[in-house]
């Protein structure tokens, strides 16, 4: 295992893999099976999937879908989207996946955090915010795959999230997500600073550096979609991921 954990982050539309930017103009590429399967011969340590119209159509979970990803994947994953009941999270955890991440339904009312961690364990509890800057550079936490605006300050919500009993947050920044310049540096540092459980970066890599400037502003791990899905400048199809030697390389000394 790395002493940084690199995650694969794959957003669900339906039963298909999708990748967009700054969260819209998704397009199609590819069958998650396969992708885990491909993630399996590279020694991936985690997986993430979004499924991220569940909370927008107001429905629940694929559980066939992700009582398929379970059979085939070697490593633990992570799922989030539709979440909004302790029996959902339950049945979750029943297929075989590691860690519940919720999203719209603890910004509507952390109590769905509570009584998640309380049963399950912190640990596998996360809690997702999607944050986005206003013209004058001011952050608010989105829902609803962002398209609701809740009003929260990121940092004032990622310690009501810990408070509740979340015991990871996921960080993404809608304005760089899709891009590749690079995470917002100064929105991990701030959050990681105000709490004392692990904060994942997300949103922006488009090269190996970024891993280390998300570490350097307090990230605890990093996660990445377009990274790990596209290549060259046409954005051609090709999910793959690197050496574990480079990405042990990366991080020597931290």
């Amino acid at each position: 295992m790395l002493k940084t954990r690199v995650i694969p982050m794959l957003l669900l539309r339906n039963t298909g893999l999708v990748k967009g930017e700054k969260f819209a103009h998704h397009k199609y590429v590819g069958d998650p099976i396969n992708a885990v399967k491909i993630f399996n011969t590279k020694e991936v340590d985690e997986l993430v999937f979004l499924d991220i119209t569940a909370s927008i159509e107001g429905r629940k979970p694929n559980y066939d879908l992700l009582a398929d990803i379970a059979s085939e994947a070697f490593m633990p994953f992570a799922y989030g989207g539709g979440l909004n009941s302790i029996h959902d999270i339950e049945k979750l955890f029943k297929l075989g996946v590691e860690k519940a991440i919720i999203n719209t339904a603890a910004t509507q009312n952390l109590d769905i955090v509570r009584q998640a961690s309380a049963i399950a364990g912190s640990q596998s509890i996360v809690v997702a915010m999607d944050v986005k800057r206003n013209i004058v550079g001011k952050c608010h936490v989105y829902s609803q795959s962002g398209r609701t605006n809740t009003g929260l300050n990121p940092v004032d919500y990622a310690k009501m999230a810990m408070d509740a009993g979340a015991g990871e947050l996921v960080v993404t920044s809608i304005d760089r997500e899709g891009t590749g310049r690079g995470y917002d540096v100064d929105l991990i540092a701030k959050v990681s600073k105000a709490v004392n459980i692990p904060v994942v970066a997300s949103g922006g890599a488009g090269d190996l550096r970024h891993f280390l400037q998300a570490v350097d502003a307090g990230a605890s791990a990093v996660a990445a979609g377009n990274l790990f899905i596209f290549h060259g400048k046409h954005k051609a199809v090709l999910i793959t991921y690197p050496e574990y030697q480079t990405l042990e390389e990366l991080f020597n000394g931290y």
